[in-house]
């Protein structure tokens, strides 16, 4: 099993406990993402202690007024260490608009073209941005993750397009029922399940901080609106994982 989208290095607990745990739950693979330069170096750093443990380096949209944004080629180094598997999360976020709408898009492009340049798969955030969000991802021709998918409008599009669509512990609360009902209409072959460490704990965990062994409960949720055997749904997140991400 395979947590497709983590913070370890946001995480209170250690990565080596977070890892651990993790195995002994059955997960054995996580992708963690850092958010920000000083998070991006951290997080190769911890891929690199562990084995199934890869990272996703991005510079997140809230952060487009910081320092961080006039320093992309540092960025474009630390993605060519081989433990480095997408840009990301990038993208829009018009719902806290923690910075000025025109650097969160002018920074998305950005990444978008280092991505393109390194033949890296690219995970997107996207909140109450859904129809910018789609325009700016429509030139970039590499594989797309759509990260926490929170935004039913936007299905039509991943199915035109191919995109993953990545699934997080959202999907096991009660009103979810519009995550649910999404999940049900993805291709086998495109469905992710995250965890989004150390946020949105799943249903059975709400109110402690989250970590990738909770990604079973994520999946356990799916296979169960999907009507499908949750291990042969896990050995499936799995393999789409893989080539999502292009993982030895």
């Amino acid at each position: 099993m395979i947590d497709a989208h983590a913070h370890l290095d946001a995480c209170a607990d250690t990565a080596d406990e977070l890892v651990a745990r993790a195995r002994d739950a059955g997960v054995e693979r996580v992708v963690s993402v850092g958010t920000g330069l000083e998070s991006c170096r951290e997080t190769v750093a911890i891929a690199r202690r562990h084995d199934g443990v890869f990272a996703a380096l991005g510079i997140h949209p809230h952060q487009a007024a910081d320092a961080d944004v006039d320093a992309l080629d540092e960025l474009r180094e630390l993605l060519a260490d081989p433990r480095a598997v997408a840009v990301g999360e990038t993208g829009l976020d018009h719902y806290r608009d923690y910075a000025p709408r025109d650097r969160q898009l002018w920074l998305f492009e950005r990444q978008l073209e280092v991505a393109a340049e390194l033949g890296k798969t690219v995970v997107i955030h996207t909140r109450d941005a859904s129809v910018e969000t789609a325009a700016t991802l429509a030139g970039f021709g590499g594989t797309v993750v759509l990260h926490c998918f929170s935004a039913p409008e936007l299905l039509p599009m991943a199915l035109e397009r191919g995109y993953y669509v990545s699934f997080a512990g959202n999907v096991t609360y009660p009103k979810a029922e519009e995550l649910r009902e999404a999940a049900r209409e993805i291709p086998g072959d495109r469905l992710l399940a995250e965890t989004d460490s150390p946020y949105l704990s799943p249903q059975p965990r709400r109110g402690r901080p989250n970590e990738p062994a909770n990604v079973v409960h994520t999946v356990a949720a799916l296979a169960a609106a999907r009507g499908e055997p949750e291990a042969m749904l896990a050995a499936q997140l799995d393999e789409n994982a893989t080539a999502a991400f292009g993982l030895p």
